[in-house]
């Protein structure tokens, strides 16, 4: 889907993964200590579970701004097994739902109805949260990433699953509905790349994917419908890890962050404000030439995991694993100012709505 499309690899201290939630209003953060939730405009911390409450978190996802986080142990002082998914209800305080896994679970994926777990060479689809049930499973190539994402809204009788395909570098697109609806359907597959894909994307209705290999210098968006490339969009030239790639909910821009410490924005609806290379304005054919650069970036730390996504209009956010905030304005000319900086882990410690919540 068009959220952050990862659960970071990589933990950084205290804080082991980020994820935004559908409509990147959010974004919950998984701690050795806990799980903290926080609002995005006005950056402010909203809920906070402590070691106590639920253990060393891996993996969280929160479905929209309700009242259930999916969460997989992970850490330290894990409280639960890492093979299960178990569900917290705000509401109640408490688990109330839990899912269990014959492999560990590497990420978790939340719909409205749905609830999608991800393991190593498995993706398990249950009903959710009401009258929970398997769907179906599927079984995938060697995923150690846990790559899978899936489009927040139904388009029509459409909904769809992304996760890499068995061939090196290569997609499958899955439509939840007919595969909940045992309709048979070949597998539909586009090669995206040559190298071992390291991040996909998926926008809110389902119709484009983003894909991004080890390579990390290009990102290529596909019509998950028609299967052909819509564009490629070069990051850089040269090798990076790409962390994460988001589209806006309006799908007009697209952003990625890598581990060079830069987080580039993309124009998806009017190619012509992306930059272009020097090459190509002399007309020197190649790969360089005919991509299409970013038309802004800035900088966050280097070589620290972040995950980046459009929280309203004109803004983008950055979260990453060192505890940073960074949220900048940005303009179709590519003009790029700072509008907030943060350290998320200094936010409302001392809070007393917070410290009579953990009493």
């Amino acid at each position: 889907m068009a959220h952050s499309r990862l659960g970071l690899a990589e933990g950084w201290g205290n804080l082991q993964s980020v994820r935004f939630n559908q409509d990147m209003s959010s974004f919950v953060t998984s701690f050795q200590d806990g799980l903290r939730i926080f609002n995005i405009d006005p950056i402010r911390e909203q809920a906070h579970y402590t070691e106590e409450a639920v253990g060393s978190v891996a993996h969280a996802d929160m479905l929209y701004r309700s009242n259930l986080v999916a969460l997989v142990s992970g850490g330290k002082r894990p409280k639960f097994a890492e093979n299960t998914v178990m569900i917290f209800d705000d509401a109640s305080g408490k688990m109330v739902l839990e899912f269990t896994f014959p492999d560990p679970v590497l990420a978790v994926r939340l719909k409205r109805d749905k609830m999608i777990a991800v393991c190593r060479n498995q993706i398990h689809v249950f009903s959710f949260p009401n009258n929970c049930r398997k769907l179906f499973s599927v079984d995938t190539r060697d995923n150690p990433l846990g790559l899978c994402e899936v489009s927040p809204l139904r388009t029509g009788d459409r909904e769809v699953m992304v996760f890499p395909g068995y061939k090196t570098g290569s997609v499958q697109m899955m439509d939840l509905f007919t595969s909940e609806t045992r309709v048979s359907s070949a597998p539909v597959v586009v090669n995206a790349h040559r190298n071992e894909l390291v991040c996909i994307a998926i926008n809110q209705s389902g119709n484009m994917v983003a894909t991004a290999s080890t390579k990390g210098t290009l990102i290529r968006i596909w019509d998950t419908a028609k299967r052909v490339q819509l564009v490629e969009l070069r990051r850089g030239a040269d090798q990076a890890r790409i962390y994460c790639i988001n589209f806006s909910c309006s799908d007009e821009w697209l952003c990625c962050s890598s581990d060079k410490g830069t987080v580039h924005i993309f124009a998806l609806q009017d190619y012509k404000l992306n930059k272009r290379s020097a090459l190509a304005s002399i007309g020197v054919p190649g790969a360089y030439a005919g991509s299409q650069w970013s038309l802004a970036s800035f900088t966050v730390p280097q070589e620290c995991a972040c995950i980046c996504a459009f929280v309203s209009s004109g803004h983008i956010a950055a979260v990453c694993l060192d505890g940073s905030f960074h949220k900048y304005h940005f303009s179709a000319d590519g003009i790029i100012n700072q509008a907030k900086y943060d350290v998320i882990t200094e936010l409302c410690e001392d809070c007393d709505w917070l410290s009579m919540r953990n009493q």
